[in-house]
């Protein structure tokens, strides 16, 4: 059976650089796109005030139906989108309240695609997913830095996420 992946698109653009090549790797995978930026995701905070939001039911679909679960994300002043760091804040739900979905993450894959405004990516940029995938005991398939040259995907840009979904 193929295993059934999605990605998560964590831009402040719903059709910006990223959406660009989450839909070029939706293309080739079959893999469902869920844009972050449209749903209501609270800040992480201690008194869990924001356990109605969305992340909840996201989270429990992404342990309960995705076996691959591909993090998209633009370079933000070196780092992961706001919106995505949002949604790393938020899995501590899933080790203090809903402990449970946490465990169900046990063995998923994951993997990041960062978008950029050229083709060098800095140093220490995967630490965060490479450390939040050992810290879930998720397995961490790799990752690819990506760009856009005049609003479209370069040649070797394609070349290289054509190798890596594979």
């Amino acid at each position: 059976m193929e295993p059934k992946g999605i990605i998560l698109q964590g831009s402040s653009r719903s059709a910006g650089n990223t959406s660009k090549i989450c839909n070029f790797v939706k293309e080739r995978t079959g893999f469902e796109v869920v844009d972050l930026r449209l749903k209501r995701i609270g800040h992480f905070d201690y008194n869990f005030e924001n356990k109605d939001d969305d992340f909840i039911p996201l989270i429990k679909s992404l342990a309960h139906n995705y076996d691959i679960i591909l993090l998209a994300t633009p370079v933000y002043w070196y780092s992961m989108s706001g919106i995505m760091k949002i949604f790393f804040d938020r899995i501590t739900d899933c080790l203090r309240d809903e402990k449970e979905i946490g465990r169900k993450l046990r063995g998923k894959k994951m993997a990041m695609i960062s978008c950029g405004s050229d083709a060098v990516l800095i140093n220490g940029f995967k630490m965060p997913f490479v450390e939040t995938a050992r810290y879930l005991e998720m397995n961490y398939l790799g990752d690819i830095h990506t760009w856009l040259e005049e609003g479209s995907l370069p040649e070797p840009v394609k070349q290289n996420l054509e190798y890596f979904i594979t």
